[in-house]
């Protein structure tokens, strides 16, 4: 039978979800050298590399969990590791001796995101045919991975600014665009992005090494797709700018950048065919499926029934909230989807559109707005608990994971007054369950699948 603390259970079912997409350990179990022949065992296909074909060995890479797949790679190639470097979130360095590390801004990039990225730029155009690239590529290498371009277009130059990247990526995170959306502008105003990392390393071999924190697992849209092809184009990305309406807040430079790639002036991110992409294997490694799978593991160890409902939800947060509350009264009222004691997993990743000032992230908006029908519950969310986090430990810009919505902290709510209506007026998640102590803060994980939500139903 499952434990009398629900709560815990909740922390138990996410742990086990977040230890099977620890990347250090799926590499580490995939990967091994066997005598002069790196083997790469995948579902997929079995890999094997003559390493006597090269030279040297560099490792590069970015995003959140990108520090502990370097690690791995130490391990395994040890000396043979001629230099590399991988850019990481602030907090998110691992233990690494061949391998440089900088860190740098999430989700809006910063200057020492351009610093790593220019870096990293010189160490892909050092690669020659002799030289063996092993990429570490997870989400959040998009922000992590800043790389301003400048074009001459019509004989007059565009360069753009750390400031203009940062103005940008900003509006598209309050205008509640999904992160397709998002990487597909990225891609368009980078010189890493949309491929272009191998048109750098050519006619160096890679092998890419992919953590998917995207819904779908799309190689394209992970980190912006720096080692894959892009099938967006200029005019998808204009496209994107009129849908939500924010043409009027991105820079004119950016504008004129997009509108002239549109009209022919400017080259494409690499597209299928291109012969850079014939000296690469992308290999993904690790998904939100297969955190959500493990969830349903520890759940079922713990006593519940289970029921793994879907890994790409997406949506606005507080709409998906709303969706989970009903199942999870169904659940408790008739035992549809499973008998009680329940649990309900999913996994994705869904947009918050700013319209206030507070503080949060879209796991913290959700439990909000779980706990907001809860309170509309006419037995007050009795036997339902919930907890939304973020697969990488933080949730928007806060130190927290994400959120939990009880009958308790409902009831706490009540009692000292604090207004769920107000808080998401506001946006403001993150103080409502900082008062309440409801916050789920676990630090970083090192890794990054996109984000777990789990209901018990007891």
């Amino acid at each position: 039978m499952p434990s009398p603390d629900p709560a815990q259970d909740l922390r138990d079912i996410f742990t086990a979800g977040l230890d099977r997409v620890d990347p250090y350990k799926m590499i580490m179990n995939r990967v091994r050298l066997e005598g002069d022949t790196l083997v790469v065992d995948m579902e997929d296909r079995r890999r094997l590399v003559p390493l006597s074909r090269f030279e040297r060995i560099l490792v590069l890479g970015g995003g959140k969990a990108s520090a502990r797949m370097a690690r791995a790679f130490e391990e395994i190639l040890g000396g043979r590791i001629t230099g590399g470097l991988v850019v990481v979130k602030y907090g998110h360095t691992d233990r690494l001796e061949r391998i440089e590390q900088m860190e740098s801004g999430h989700p809006v990039p910063d200057e020492n995101g351009v610093r790593a990225t220019r870096r990293l730029a010189e160490l892909a155009r050092g690669a020659d045919g002799k030289t063996l690239v092993v990429t570490c590529i997870s989400g959040g290498g998009s922000a992590l991975m800043p790389s301003p371009l400048a074009w001459v277009v019509a004989g007059e130059r565009i360069e753009l600014t750390l400031a203009d990247k940062q103005e940008t990526t900003r509006a598209l995170l309050a205008c509640g665009a999904d992160i397709g959306e998002i990487n597909c502008l990225r891609k368009h105003l980078s010189g890493l992005k949309g491929g272009r990392l191998l048109r750098l390393l050519a006619p160096a071999t890679s092998l890419n090494f992919i953590l998917s924190d995207v819904v779908g697992d799309s190689l394209q849209t992970i980190a912006s797709g720096i080692t894959a092809a892009d099938e967006t184009t200029f005019g998808q990305a204009l496209s994107i700018v009129r849908k939500y309406g924010i043409a009027g807040k991105l820079p004119e430079k950016v504008m004129k950048i997009l509108t002239s790639g549109e009209q022919g002036l400017i080259d494409e991110t690499v597209k299928p065919g291109d012969p850079a992409l014939a000296l690469a294997d992308n290999i993904l490694i690790g998904t939100n499926q297969a955190a959500l799978l493990a969830a349903g593991d520890k759940a079922s160890a713990l006593g519940y029934n289970v029921a793994l409902l879907t890994c790409q939800l997406t949506g606005e947060a507080r709409e998906a909230a709303k969706f989970q509350a009903a199942i999870a009264r169904d659940a408790r009222a008739s035992g549809m989807l499973a008998a009680r004691p329940a649990c309900l997993l999913l996994g994705g990743e869904t947009v918050v559109t700013l319209t206030g000032t507070g503080k949060g992230g879209r796991n913290q908006e959700m439990a909000l707005a779980f706990l907001a029908e809860m309170d509309k519950d006419p037995r007050s969310g009795q036997g339902i608990y919930y907890l939304s986090a973020s697969t990488d430990g933080t949730d928007g810009p806060t130190d927290a994971a994400g959120a939990f919505a009880t009958p308790e902290l409902l009831q706490e709510a009540r009692e000292t007054g604090l207004s769920m209506a107000s808080a998401l007026a506001d946006n403001d998640s993150y103080h409502f369950f900082e008062a309440l102590g409801g916050l789920y803060k676990t630090g970083p994980t090192m890794t990054n699948v996109s984000d777990l939500h789990m209901i018990l139903v007891v």
